[in-house]
């Protein structure tokens, strides 16, 4: 494998919260999205105790946290599912649906929250062509009254023409918010493929013209959506360290996190729950994300097995 999946799986989480919390107008800088991102922490913490998913327990998460989720943070909650299930193409549709039946049956977002999940799955098996990729999602999304074929279809356009920024964004810059999203996150990621840093610099780019307003309505959401997907393929050494000391420096609550190192302990102890190995793991949440973690990233690291082997469902 070129990366290792716990580099992927640490890059798909972080990268998502990164994305969701910065904006580039005269530079990078943090802003706050009081509820952006703790649905998922929450989501990987019943996954991490539990072992497998379980409705009512993120239910019940969600109603002690008193979060009210924007449906783009739907899309982000749901990454854990991705992650969880990506090896099996038939689960994690299954799964992400169910888990969808928590907060909408909008069908802008199940089938956001479908392309999402298996570009990400996609790119943990390394499976991932974008020049097929687009056509593929389609496919996984199924017969749908939505727009988001259509509007993919017109990113690939846009891609083979090689278009430019602006010129995706005023053709997106209509009333259908999610949608025109997602589409833009999917041009940023795929005409950037190799590039973290510019992916996200242009996915949260906020235009001098008359569309400034439409676009900066959607900067937050397109942001998450392509930081999520981009760090999925690049995995965090296509993070820049300055960018995580700058979002860590300022000891967000809405991430409920207090270091970059316990952002990817959660992580790893993630992949070490998915790989079906508990004994070296301690499982309460509460400890992962707290001062002094009696299990060391040393020993998260070391804990791998093969896959479908040993792993409960």
């Amino acid at each position: 494998m070129r990366y290792s999946l716990i580099s992927r799986f640490r890059g798909t989480l972080f990268g998502a919260f990164l994305g969701g919390s910065l904006s580039s107008s005269d530079g990078i800088e943090p802003q706050n999205y009081p509820d952006f991102g703790r649905m998922a922490i929450l989501g990987i913490q019943s996954l991490i105790s539990l072992g497998r998913l379980d409705l009512d327990d993120w239910i019940s998460r969600q109603q002690q946290a008193s979060l009210d989720l924007a449906p783009t943070d739907m899309i982000i909650a749901t990454l854990p599912v991705a992650l969880f299930f990506h090896e099996n193409p038939i689960k994690l549709r299954k799964n992400l649906l169910h888990v969808l039946k928590i907060w909408d049956d909008d069908p802008v977002v199940r089938d956001g929250t479908l392309a999402v999940g298996y570009a990400i799955a996609l790119a943990l098996t390394e499976k991932l062509d974008p020049l097929t990729l687009i056509p593929q999602i389609i496919s996984f999304l199924q017969e749908t009254p939505t727009s988001i074929p259509k509007k993919l279809l017109r990113i690939q356009n846009f891609l083979e023409q090689g278009a430019g920024l602006e010129r995706v964004q005023a053709e997106f810059a209509g009333k259908e918010k999610l949608s025109n999203s997602l589409a833009i996150a999917f041009y940023c990621f795929l005409s950037t493929l190799e590039d973290f840093r510019l992916a996200v610099l242009r996915a949260t780019h906020k235009s001098d013209s008359k569309l400034q307003d439409a676009t900066n309505l959607i900067a937050h959401s397109t942001g998450a959506i392509t930081a999520a997907l981009s760090g999925a393929y690049n995995t965090t050494a296509g993070i820049p360290l300055n960018w995580r000391v700058l979002l860590l420096e300022k000891n967000s609550p809405a991430l409920e996190l207090r270091s970059f190192d316990e952002m990817l302990e959660l992580a790893d102890a993630l992949v070490t729950v998915w790989s079906g190995l508990y004994n070296n793991v301690r499982l309460d949440p509460k400890e992962l994300t707290e001062e002094g973690c009696a299990v060391s990233r040393a020993a998260l690291l070391s804990v791998y097995a093969a896959p479908r082997v040993i792993r409960l469902r």
